[in-house]
């Protein structure tokens, strides 16, 4: 799964940071404002106190078989249920199920193709079944449920990745929505499928599984596995039986239905399919058509094929986290698609990392599936790995080197998350354990254990787990035996350190030349609080031309490392692999950063070198690395260089102006050279105005956006003109920009536009434009006006308050009242006043 924080963590990297709080994306997309410091649990509270065994088997479910239809005025599922099962090991004459919120009309054995009825207790969350009789292990027996789920009525707690956890989910069922289509989808992790049919939700049971949806004939409908059979009924309806034949999870199992064009791809000789409300269809290709050759690779790079019958992506409205995979058939939110225009600025965090995150779950998550929620680990934090895997493939070293630092970024950024072990038996509740500590700290523990293992035996240590746990659970320890077992190491110590323990190491990294001795020294001191972490690294010395590399083994809180050098080196280069997942303070000179810049091969490397040029632009070597930046290989570092020249440094100006003029005419990446239109606009020069007028003719939004707010520094009426001849088309950051324009200079003739377009932004989007649009709603002539801008924004607040957006909006809201004050709108004020109200009344 791929939940809010990620997605935002992934998606927007340029936080805001207001009061010590993060405001971000990830994603997707379904995306969330969380911020990054997640709400922390008290130290006392009891439920971390609990230990979270691994949920005993006393049955196992063998097959799950399901004739469901759907209420959609009631949003009711009715369901017919037979349940395959045995007793694990130990005989028994009980069955105990999971089933939320649920009415039970019937519950019996099949007995020679008749129900028995048997006698149970419901308490709305699970059953108790008393059974016929004692069953041994090698007895199967076969209950049957007649049930009707509510999933409206369940009252569920959601978490920060998953916001909602009812499990059935219409979308739009009465058609009353305009503009919005009607669907029914489900969402099983982690224990939500028993919200829908009752089962053993648990990740460490598996079930081969039948299920027919009886649904309107107009619509089409997904699930696991194979469409096995259809059938039109004379009432309008159609039946469609889909059959998975190998075993899974229960939070696996999913049903989609609604109007959705399929796009047929192929891999080898298997189906990989598309599924796409009609608008996005034409695009298809464009989203999803890199799917193949991902599973090409992960295949090769893993030592075991793609293991299902078929691979499906479908796209739904309203989805409560950022995606989910499902086995054979990934559940993606909206966020995953575009038009070519929209797709042209998406980077690769802009859904294509979710889409390879999603597939990678197929072998890990799926195929093989984490044996508790504790152990979430073996499932997230590669499908997190995978992303950085993929990068490094498909758009080279870089792309990979960025990806999994700001993985690290964003878990370093956790207030709590260095007090979290990766696999950990105590938590508050299961949701907790899809954080920063599962995901980006995981990616980066595995990226840093394959640099040291070697690619190699990496993954066919991988591939040895795969293969050894197939279509059964796995465990970190099982992780560690078949990584050893490649590698022929013991990683006791590595697991011990990364897996069953919590924190990172905090290094601080001096030193010094000995011109007498030709001696380099390096200290390196681990300053956080705890034991030492015993790290296997690379350090490169740069000296008379060449590079030198020394593998080491730092293992105390101090360690002295010396090298005989010819001559005083050029650079040394800590960590020369830049894979540590680690906090560092590198105390190199300027001077040394500008060599590392220019020499120095990975990502990690120049951007280190950007960052300690950057508050330096008063140093020659600092304007050195700057300058260079601009021209980065990397479009990412492109843009932290434009993002980062002093303009108000008339050295770095004239240095800097003529390169960003080539780059907003002529650079390959929109994005790029949206920065550069943007930090060009700053500079008020009316020399570049045609640059500016040029740009709004490009087809990327991006750069359409940033040329409309240049141009408005320069000709506001000319830039207001133009955001009308834009307002057609117009997303993403065009639509931010004439929200822009219209919030400074229009008035009642342009609130309808910037009203409906904020409304449509996500969470994070808002959060940026508020202060305008509560400028906007506060000067507008028409009442009615300014009260819908006071609601949205009130919404804005009730939603996400809980990650400490409340004060931001209250301000917002606040001018908007003093301005309706000194307009004699009463109501108006009167609705601010109940908005604040309802903001600080929200729980």
């Amino acid at each position: 799964m791929q939940g809010f924080i990620n997605i935002l963590n992934l998606r927007f990297n340029n936080l805001i940071n207001m009061k010590k709080m993060l405001i971000a994306e990830a994603l997707l997309m379904a995306a969330c404002i969380v911020p990054a410091v997640a709400q922390q649990k008290p130290a006392d509270d009891p439920k971390l106190k609990i230990y979270r065994e691994t949920v005993p088997k006393i049955n196992d479910l063998v097959h799950t078989k399901l004739d469901v239809r759907f209420d959609y005025k009631k949003r009711y599922l009715y369901g017919k249920e037979w349940i395959t099962l045995k007793p694990h090991f130990y005989p028994t004459d009980s069955l105990r199920l999971d089933a939320k919120g649920m009415d039970i009309k019937n519950i019996s054995v099949v007995k020679n193709g008749k129900n028995v009825p048997l006698k149970f207790t419901y308490d709305s969350l699970s059953l108790a079944i008393k059974l016929d009789k004692v069953y041994q292990n090698n007895e199967n027996y076969i209950v049957y449920i007649d049930y009707t789920a509510k999933p409206n009525e369940l009252k569920s707690e959601g978490s920060a990745a998953i916001t909602d956890a009812k499990g059935l989910y219409f979308i739009n069922p009465d058609g009353t929505e305009k503009d919005k289509p009607t669907q029914i989808w489900t969402q099983g992790e982690t224990e939500a499928s028993s919200a829908w049919f009752p089962t053993i939700d648990k990740p460490n049971q598996k079930t081969t599984q039948e299920i027919s949806m009886t649904v309107p004939a107009k619509y089409v409908t997904l699930s696991n596995g194979r469409l096995a059979a259809q059938k039109t009924n004379t009432d309008g309806t159609r039946t469609d039986t889909w059959k998975m034949e190998l075993p899974h999870s229960p939070y696996l199992f999913m049903m989609a239905v609604g109007d959705f064009k399929i796009y047929k791809d192929k891999w080898r000789n298997k189906e990989v399919n598309y599924y796409l409300e009609p608008k996005y269809a034409p695009y298809a290709k464009e989203i999803f058509g890199f799917t193949p050759e991902a599973i090409e690779f992960y295949s090769k790079k893993l030592g075991v094929d793609y293991p299902w019958n078929k691979y499906a992506q479908i796209v739904v409205r309203d989805y409560v986290s950022g995606a989910m995979e499902n086995t054979t058939a990934t559940l993606h939110g909206e966020y995953v698609q575009g038009t070519p225009r929209e797709l042209m600025d998406a980077g690769y965090d802009g859904g294509r990392s979710t889409i390879v995150h999603e597939l990678f779950h197929q072998w890990f998550g799926d195929y093989v599936t984490a044996e508790s929620w504790s152990n979430l680990t073996v499932n997230e934090s590669f499908a997190d790995f995978s992303e950085t895997m993929w990068a490094e493939y498909k758009y080279g070293k870089d792309e990979g080197g960025a990806h999994i630092y700001d993985d690290l970024q964003s878990y370093l950024r956790s207030a709590d998350a260095k007090n979290k072990n990766l696999v950990r038996f105590h938590y508050h509740y299961k949701e907790d354990m899809f954080d920063v500590v599962t995901y980006q700290k995981g990616g980066t523990i595995l990226n840093y254990l394959r640099n040291y293992l070697g690619e190699d035996a990496f993954y066919k240590g991988l591939g040895i787990y795969l293969k050894t746990n197939a279509l059964k659970n796995g465990e970190a320890h099982q992780l560690r035996l078949a990584l050893e077992e490649a590698s022929g190491r013991d990683l006791n110590w590595f697991f011990n350190e990364w897996y069953f323990n919590a924190g990172h190491p905090v290094l601080d990294i001096t030193y010094k030349w000995d011109e007498g001795t030709k001696t380099q020294t390096v200290y390196v001191n681990q300053t956080q609080t705890g034991d030492a972490f015993t790290l296997p690294i690379a350090v490169d010395i740069y000296a008379g031309g060449k590079k030198e590399r020394h593998k080491v083994w730092l293992r105390n809180k101090a360690d002295t490392l010396t090298f005989k050098v010819a001559s005083k080196p050029s650079l040394v280069n800590v960590d020369g692999d830049k894979v540590l997942p680690a906090k560092k303070t590198d105390k190199k000179t300027l001077e040394e950063f500008a060599f590392q810049y220019a020499n120095a091969p990975l990502y990690l490397d120049r951007f280190e070198a950007i960052e300690a040029a950057a508050p330096a632009q008063g140093d020659k070597n600092a304007q050195k690395i700057i300058i260079a930046a601009l021209k980065d290989k990397y479009y990412g570092l492109r843009i932290k260089a434009i993002n980062a020249a002093n303009m108000a440094n008339d050295e770095v100006r004239n240095a800097a102006q003529p390169v960003l003029m080539d780059i907003a005419r002529n650079d390959n990446n929109n994005n790029v050279k949206a920065a550069a239109i943007t930090v060009l606009g700053k500079l008020k020069a009316s020399g570049m105005i045609k640059i500016f007028r040029d740009g709004l003719q490009s087809q990327s939004y991006a750069v359409q956006g940033a040329s409309l707010n240049a141009l408005a520094q320069l000709e506001p009426a000319e830039a207001l003109k133009a955001a009308k001849s834009l307002e057609k088309d117009s997303k993403g950051a065009l639509s931010t920009a004439i929200i822009t324009a219209y919030s400074t200079a229009g008035g009642d003739a342009e609130w309808p536009y910037v009203y409906e377009k904020f409304k449509e932004s996500g969470p994070q989007s808002q959060f940026n434009a508020a202060p305008k649009f509560a400028d906007m709603a506060g000067r507008v002539k028409n009442p009615e006006y300014a009260q819908q801008g006071i609601e949205v924004l009130k919404g804005l607040g009730v939603k996400y308050k809980q990650y400490g957006i409340a004060p931001y909006v209250i301000t917002a809201i606040t001018n908007v009242k003093t301005k309706r004050a000194e307009l004699k709108d009463e109501a108006s004020v009167k609705a601010a006043d109940d908005a604040i109200k309802a903001i600080n009344d929200a729980k």
